[in-house]
């Protein structure tokens, strides 16, 4: 099969196009014709060394996928061939997803939502799990509370003003102001330019003094020292990015905050939570670019170029459009 392999830590430069041996799904596994996939941050850091010391060279990288059951292993009761599927694969654990084949436990995959193409599903897997993770498990995001959205219209931000409106919350996000639009399309109640104004002052502003009850960081920075200043009384931060920098978090004390970090868990359930609110049309990612297998070196290059006008997500057709299911 083709796929695309890391040979070295560095650059969009550092993938190559190589023939592999197709993987052979063992007890409790199932082999997935992979037709689309999709990138993330997660993928360009790996791709640049960030996590070298739990990614062997050469390696398979990729965290999503939508294709079609081909074989199951012995065991396997949930699946058979012919299935649309999606999931996200466990992350540091084996051979990743861009490629025409992948290899999964039984357990973390789901049966693919009947409304959205394969594209559509590749580009909300891992950033879908992400968002309820986030705001469900962590944050407990609750009917009529405010969250406020750092990124909205990034491929984690765009799925969380979606999510965190069907649960029923008022949402606050930041983008720029050529982003504004896609932002309110989202569901976003009130959006703020960050490169404009203060996003703490708005904050307060639009909660009457207040803040917010839940902030979902995707962006990193000094959000983590800044956040109390905009958070209510027991007020939940929830971050999903790896922050290296020492902060001082001495505002959270008198906020009664909690600080929650995610790293996504793959499971069925809540691909099967996710798969209910799309086909209900509470739920769909924004493709704001696809490119083939072959191109993913200039996928990379686009979403991690800063200025970039992507909105949601980079797709990857490892099958192409046409000849997708």
């Amino acid at each position: 099969m083709k796929a695309i392999t890391l040979k070295k830590f560095g650059g969009p430069d550092a993938f190559e196009l190589s023939e592999v041996p197709k993987p052979v799904p063992g007890a409790g596994q199932v082999l997935v014709r992979v037709h689309a996939t999709s990138i993330n941050p997660l993928d360009y850091q790996v791709r640049r060394g960030d996590y070298a010391d739990l990614v062997p060279l050469p390696a398979i990288t990729g965290h999503d996928v939508s294709g079609v059951v081909e074989q199951v292993g012995a065991g396997v009761t949930a699946f058979a061939p012919g299935d649309e599927v999606w999931y996200t694969p466990q992350i540091f654990q084996g051979p990743g997803s861009y490629a025409e084949y992948h290899v999964a436990a039984e357990n973390i995959i789901g049966k693919k939502p009947a409304s959205l193409s394969h594209l559509e599903a590749a580009s909300l897997s891992l950033v879908g799990g992400t968002a309820w993770e986030a705001l469900l498990v962590r944050a407990g995001l609750r009917v009529g509370e405010s969250i406020l959205v750092h990124g909205g219209a990034g491929g984690v931000g765009h799925v969380a003003i979606q999510l965190a409106k069907a649960i029923g919350a008022r949402v606050i996000t930041t983008v720029r102001e050529p982003n504004f639009e896609f932002a309110r399309s989202m569901g976003a109640d009130v959006v703020i330019d960050y490169e404009q104004e203060d996003y703490v002052a708005a904050v307060m502003r639009e909660t009457g003094g207040c803040g917010v009850d839940v902030v979902l960081d995707t962006i990193g920075g000094d959000t983590l020292s800044r956040t109390p200043d905009a958070l209510a009384q027991l007020g939940r931060l929830v971050s999903i990015v790896d922050i290296a920098q020492p902060q001082n978090l001495i505002q959270a004390w008198g906020k009664n905050a909690s600080y929650h970090f995610v790293f996504t868990r793959q499971n069925r359930g809540k691909l099967d939570e996710l798969r209910e609110l799309a086909d209900r049309g509470q739920l769909r990612p924004h493709i704001g670019a696809t490119y083939a297998l072959a191109d993913i070196a200039a996928a990379h290059a686009r979403l991690e170029s800063r200025d970039n006008g992507l909105r949601g997500k980079v797709a990857i057709a490892v099958v192409p459009v046409g000849e997708q299911a």
